[in-house]
């Protein structure tokens, strides 16, 4: 799901290519899911659009919108582009060249737009899968925000400063008994954070994602406020763009679960594993990530395994011969024992096959129905870049 520096990139470029400009045309589809499911038509987003000025662009998180010279505006949320924490779907405003596109509006578009000087710009917003979320909100530009759904989530880590402090993390957290994975997670909490910007914090802060966000110490919750600020900070300056992110981040080495040729460690030596907390999967270095608290006992732990003599050989589960003594590993003292002798309480470890990855996504081209040339700005999926996930890296 994009997160918060990926919302970022779309807010720049919108801010550089559409902001300040009047729209002089726009398109819709009438789709039940993008549209409907928010109260409105594609009918009724493309009147609400023509005409009309764009006087600014701003982010909550995972909401971006465009505020009009007169409501109603347009309020956006990309929702989920996949499922598979290994394929960087990701959805991104990108400006295109003319000559690399010979079809406009792009495949997958929910709507477009036309600016109405020269050269026009294109702004097209493309969701193959359907999971993405456009809305109008009828209120004043400069209260956007205290309107749904704006109002019910928690404060930017980002663009709120004033209101993500430190008191407030620590309020959240010890007024609350959920893994701390979880706590992160919840947008009514803060605004933005996903699976990978979670795990990225935890890890620098040295939290288990497992353990309560009551048991914490305030030495604790203080390092885990300034992880928070320092990734999500550093994301957004770099417009979500992982090739710019420090090689010592987790991102970086957290994408090939059960792929062979994928690292099972960090470049310091510290071995990945993985859990499920709060529905997602979790990636954390359990070596730093230590347990100082009470955690959540349903979690499944799944170690990314290479040995040092090669990698770990495990045959795929329609392989396996089926046996009444079904052999598992003790997490925490790396023994085997049949299932049917193993206690409640045992962690059983799980060794999973490679995953597949979805091929890119197409790119398109086009001109003006005048034949003058003209700037596009799309939202298109971004799939792994051999066998690494991207955070949507720009290409110009």
């Amino acid at each position: 799901m994009p997160e918060i520096a990926e919302i970022a990139r779309a807010v720049h470029y919108l801010r550089i290519h559409l902001v300040g400009k009047r729209i002089a045309s726009a398109e819709a589809i009438d789709d039940a899911n993008v549209f409907g499911k928010v109260g409105t038509t594609g009918a009724a987003v493309a009147a609400a659009l023509k005409g009309k000025k764009v006087v600014s662009a701003g982010t909550q998180g995972k909401y971006f919108w465009i505020t009009l010279e007169k409501p109603p505006h347009l309020v956006m949320h990309f929702g989920m582009t996949g499922k598979n924490d290994k394929t960087a779907y990701t959805n991104y405003f990108k400006k295109m060249e003319d000559s690399e596109y010979a079809v406009w509006p792009p495949k997958f578009w929910k709507f477009s737009i036309v600016t109405d000087d020269e050269p026009a710009v294109e702004v097209a917003f493309t969701d193959p899968r359907r999971f993405g979320r456009v809305r109008l909100v009828d209120c004043p530009g400069e209260a956007i925000r205290k309107h749904s759904p704006l109002v019910e989530n928690g404060p930017d880590p980002v663009v709120d400063k004033d209101r993500f402090t430190e008191d407030y993390l620590r309020g959240k957290m010890t007024s609350r008994h959920v893994p701390i994975k979880a706590l992160l997670l919840d947008q009514t909490m803060i605004s933005g954070i996903g699976n990978w910007v979670a795990d990225e914090t935890l890890y620098h802060a040295q939290m288990h994602p497992e353990q309560y966000c009551d048991d914490f110490s305030d030495a604790e919750i203080k390092k885990l406020y300034e992880s928070i600020c320092y990734v999500c900070d550093l994301a957004v300056e770099k417009l979500g763009d992982s090739d710019q992110f420090p090689e010592h981040w987790l991102f970086n080495h957290r994408w090939g679960k059960g792929d062979k040729n994928s690292p099972s460690k960090l470049p310091n030596g510290e071995k990945l594993s993985f859990i499920t907390v709060g529905g997602r999967t979790s990636c954390f270095a359990p070596a730093i990530q230590k347990k100082t608290g009470r955690v959540a006992a349903s979690a499944k732990t799944e170690l990314a395994v290479k040995k040092e003599s090669g990698e770990e050989k495990v045959p795929p589960k329609k392989a396996r011969k089926s046996t009444s003594k079904t052999i598992v590993e003790k997490a925490d003292e790396g023994k085997t024992i049949p299932k049917k002798d193993r206690k409640p309480a045992d962690k059983a470890v799980k060794l999973e096959g490679k995953d597949t990855t979805p091929s890119k996504g197409k790119r398109s081209n086009a001109t003006t129905s005048d034949g003058s040339k003209s700037k596009k700005v799309k939202i298109e999926p971004v799939a792994d870049d051999g066998g690494r996930r991207r955070s949507g890296r720009l290409r110009k």
